[in-house]
């Protein structure tokens, strides 16, 4: 199929892989507008800018829903201050769509949107904490729990906003009056019920108060989210190893159960068994913060490695990190190379080797293939290339070649917007 008229940008020669669409072989993707223009083996024609990606597989711009992007003003009184910088660490990775979980509370949310989410290259939302500070110590206050607040603020940002969050609630002082056990929980419900999105759950299960199988059974509503779900904390599987049958079940009811990797939430003792046993995670993402981007987690592509080292294979964890996320936050337009959809697409190159991936109790498991992004695109635009895909080589940049590449708009792919 060629087009008389030019694309902006013809990636050829990749393997792709698009879940949403059920395509799985050698095709094309042309560009225009900012938009992707058709998807197939057949598709050419002239185009501004050509890259050729053979070797290499290209997927929709992968989602990442669980992650930190904002310092909150309260950081110096308990709020949480060890975000990441989005666009410098996600893009790279072939994440052009990440949600911030929480950081910011019904008091903070707009201040989040004006000076982070409306600056950023990568596409943004996020989710609105039941605590009004935000996140840290504020969430332990239960008059800081403010479902009508946070619902309020939810609905007042609905374009950026996807639902509700609440994390890190009394994990270890005993429950007492000014502390009820589902507290935390309850009140966030109760502000997705008011706004109608969903939750998103930090949870630390404390029996026979407030036992983990309530909380996906009984507390929660189809749709709702429940992260971290290999941590360490969670009854997933018995003493034999077998995945318990309240997973099943809450799956059953339509809980979605998230990675969340983080620091201290990921061990393969739980992984490994439950995808063995057809009980896969929903989503994978990644909880990237600066107290864990050098340790543990370090991306989304490392993450997404551990859980084909764990038994998925390529193109589930592909399906995992882009139609199931978006879904998860209401935006199903994402994470998808469909004609009209808003052109994300990141490239990614399969090196096999022999490497190892350890996981938040410092075990390790082998892995015969590692995941590296060579190019991403965001809205049609180049905003990662690490190996110079879309540029040519230095013999033959012309006359344009000492010109600043985005100034000209001759002879390369603009890497930036002016």
């Amino acid at each position: 199929m060629s087009s008389e008229t030019p694309f902006d940008l013809l990636l050829t020669g990749g393997h792709v892989v698009d879940p949403a669409n059920g395509i799985d072989g050698a095709a094309n993707v042309a560009i225009r507008d900012n938009k992707i223009a058709a998807v197939g083996s057949q598709v050419s024609g002239p185009a501004t800018h050509t890259v050729d990606c053979s070797g290499l597989w290209v997927v929709p711009g992968l989602l990442d829903i669980h992650v930190h992007t904002y310092i909150t003003r309260s950081s110096s009184v308990g709020g949480f201050g060890g975000s990441v910088d989005g666009d410098a660490h996600f893009l790279k990775e072939g994440v052009t769509t990440c949600v911030d979980t929480g950081t910011a509370g019904s008091e903070e949310i707009a201040h989040f949107r004006e000076t982070v989410i409306e600056r950023s290259k990568i596409r943004m939302y996020a989710y609105v904490n039941i605590s009004a500070p935000g996140m840290g110590d504020p969430e332990q206050t239960v008059s800081n729990l403010d479902p009508k607040k946070a619902a309020a603020a939810a609905s007042d940002h609905s374009d950026v906003v996807v639902g509700i969050k609440t994390a890190h609630y009394w994990t270890k002082l005993p429950f007492d009056e000014a502390h009820p056990p589902w507290a935390s929980v309850d009140l966030s419900v109760e502000a997705g019920e008011i706004c109608g999105m969903p939750v998103m759950v930090d949870f630390w299960p404390r029996p026979p108060e407030r036992p983990y199988d309530d909380l996906i059974l009984k507390h929660l509503r189809p749709g709702d989210i429940h992260t971290h779900v290999f941590a360490r904390q969670f009854p997933i599987v018995d003493e034999q190893g077998k995945v318990y049958d309240h997973m099943f079940a809450a799956r059953e009811r339509g809980i979605h159960f998230d990675v969340g990797h983080g620091a201290a939430s990921f061990w393969y003792r739980n992984g490994v068994p439950a995808i063995d046993q057809g009980f896969p995670p929903d989503s994978i993402s990644t909880d990237l913060h600066m107290g864990n981007i050098h340790g543990h987690v370090h991306s989304m592509l490392d993450t997404m490695a551990k859980c084909m080292a764990m038994g998925m294979d390529f193109n589930e964890v592909i399906y995992r990190s882009t139609v199931t996320p978006a879904k998860a936050i209401g935006h199903t337009e994402l994470g998808t190379l469909s004609p009209g959809a808003v052109a994300d697409v990141a490239v990614l190159r399969r090196t096999p080797g022999q490497y190892t991936l350890r996981d938040c109790g410092w075990g390790r498991i082998a892995s015969d293939e590692r995941l590296e992004c060579e190019l991403t695109v965001r809205e049609g635009q180049i905003l990662w290339d690490r190996p110079g895909l879309s540029c040519p080589d230095w013999t033959d940049g012309g006359p344009d070649y000492f010109n600043l590449p985005g100034t000209q708009g001759r002879g390369v792919v603009r890497l930036w917007r002016d």
